[in-house]
């Protein structure tokens, strides 16, 4: 649904070429949220980043690689967004029903690492291969192999782009050089996304900020020119400003699993603080189909309103 609204999303990446457009414009033309600027993608790596028990225990029909294409699709997600094993499970018998985004890095937690790094698990033919309409990616500003994990997106990413593929990237600082607090202070979330950006990416996930600010030396230009930081809708809308002034989609994850009313209420704040939209799966798949469909459409409902 090429929109005017979509269409002024679309001029701001006049860089890429029509088949990156194509996509861009597909993702944001699908399902309950077409045409609207907004998107809710439902993506599934926890099974191999977290364990299938921790994972799908909760739910166990989520243990089923088509249950997730059905769940994007009953609930009218713009994408689904998984690892190579998942999707090529499901990928033929749901061909053209849901728009894909494989996820070509990615981690477990049976090693415990300072430093954190993803495998890369898939690749661009791969994608293409399943008719997916962009690749994901995720890096860890902050951790020391950072730049081994820019340099491998850079490379998957102009190989996408020469094919048409739009690149989402999952940017998630962590590793020995953040605190744990810093994981996702309002400083650092605003930082990744800017990283992100100027790395290529044409949609950017990172996680809702919190109000502590990491580096003592930005906490300075906070204080001194009065930067929001009280309400989840101000740092939020700092993250979207750090991205090329709101000029590239910026989606915000869904985070640990809680409860209906929490979710409902971050989300309010998300939307208000001019967030693209939001990137859900365990507050979605962990719960029983039906409350899950309920629990992404009352989601879009609130982007929808605004």
């Amino acid at each position: 649904m090429l929109t005017d609204r979509v269409k002024q999303i679309l001029s701001w990446y006049a860089g890429e070429n029509p088949g990156v457009l194509s996509n861009l414009a597909r993702l944001l033309g699908t399902g309950t949220l077409a045409g609207t600027g907004k998107m809710v993608i439902l993506p599934v790596d926890q099974g191999f980043e977290h364990g299938p028990a921790r994972s799908f225990g909760p739910n166990p029909p989520a243990y089923d690689p088509d249950y997730h294409f059905q769940l994007a699709l009953d609930a009218g997600c713009n994408a689904y967004a998984a690892p190579l094993g998942f999707l090529e499970a499901g990928a033929a018998k749901f061909a053209g029903q849901v728009p894909l985004i494989l996820k070509l890095n990615n981690s477990d937690t049976l090693a415990k690492m300072g430093q954190p790094i993803s495998a890369v698990t898939g690749s661009v033919k791969d994608a293409l291969r399943l008719g997916c309409a962009a690749i994901g990616y995720t890096i860890y500003p902050g951790s020391g192999e950072r730049n081994r994990m820019y340099e491998d997106l850079r490379e998957l990413t102009a190989e996408a782009k020469a094919h048409g593929l739009a690149v989402v990237v999952w940017s998630y600082p962590r590793g020995a050089g953040i605190s744990k607090d810093g994981e996702t202070a309002v400083d650092v979330a605003g930082y990744a996304a800017q990283i992100a950006c100027q790395l290529g990416a044409n949609i950017v996930k990172v996680k809702p900020p919190k109000e502590h600010i990491e580096q003592a030396e930005v906490k300075k230009i906070f204080e001194k020119h009065n930067i929001p930081t009280k309400t989840l809708a101000d740092r939020v809308r700092h993250v979207v400003q750090s991205a090329f002034n709101g000029k590239r989609i910026v989606i915000f994850s869904g985070g640990e699993a809680k409860g209906t009313a929490e979710v409902l209420e971050e989300i309010k704040g998300i939307r208000d603080g001019g967030a693209f939209g939001s990137i859900m799966g365990r507050n979605a798949f962990q719960r029983p189909h039906d409350e899950a469909v309920k629990l992404l459409k009352d989601v879009m409902a609130i982007y929808q309103a605004k």
